[in-house]
């Protein structure tokens, strides 16, 4: 192989590795102003029965292996954790009526110790299939090792949200002053498109070296 053709192979090699780094990194603050702008939707995927904490939690007591579990909460409420996982394993091959009751028990406390650590309160489980559309294709992308699907929708829609809210304010902007009614309606586009910004780029100037959630 020639000079010429090992550079114009290393080239193709260092492009493609800088366009999966650069999905990587708008998939990141796109999940990122996803979590920011959508209220307790988004968390209540920890409530449901398909969630990741309640699946842990279910493979935990199959296996006898609460460390599972710790996971997901704070070290302080470790010991509460263990006591309640112990007490539903020691029933698991009794009357099942009863052991579904405890069971229930168990998923329902570490659900709300977990969403305590997020600052949110308990609402109560969620049925299978309750979680939104996005949560599930981040969970399918870690399952498949691969975020270059998800990535790619997102930052399009991403892209959709932020055009249709300026094209609102742009179209407003020209009739503002014509009346009361279309001034409001003009401040109303202009904060909604530039919170929506500020917003984003908040979520982008605080990323680095900061958690979102994290366990004391």
């Amino acid at each position: 192989m020639n000079l010429k053709s090992k550079t114009l192979k290393n080239n193709l090699y260092e492009g493609r590795k800088q366009t999966r780094f650069n999905n990587l990194k708008v998939f990141t603050i796109t999940i990122f102003a996803l979590l920011f702008f959508s209220s307790q939707n988004t968390f209540a995927h920890c409530d449901s029965y398909d969630g990741p904490v309640i699946k842990e939690a279910i493979e935990a007591l199959k296996t006898n292996n609460v460390n599972l579990v710790f996971k997901w909460v704070n070290k302080s409420d470790e010991a509460e954790i263990n006591a309640l996982f112990k007490k539903t394993y020691e029933l698991k091959k009794g009357d099942i009526e009863i052991y579904k009751i405890v069971e229930k028990h168990f998923f329902e406390t570490l659900v709300r110790v977990h969403r305590a650590t997020e600052g949110v309160g308990y609402t109560g489980l969620k049925p299978t299939g309750s979680a939104s559309q996005i949560v599930k294709m981040a969970d399918e992308s870690i399952e498949s090792q691969s975020v270059d699907e998800l990535a790619s929708k997102f930052t399009a829609h991403i892209e959709k949200v932020v055009r249709e809210k300026y094209e609102k304010v742009l179209k407003l902007s020209l009739i503002k002053n014509e009346s009361l009614e279309k001034g409001r309606a003009y401040v109303a586009a202009y904060v909604d498109y530039t919170h929506t910004l500020e917003g984003i780029h908040g979520i982008i100037e605080h990323t680095d070296g900061h958690s979102v959630h994290q366990h004391k």
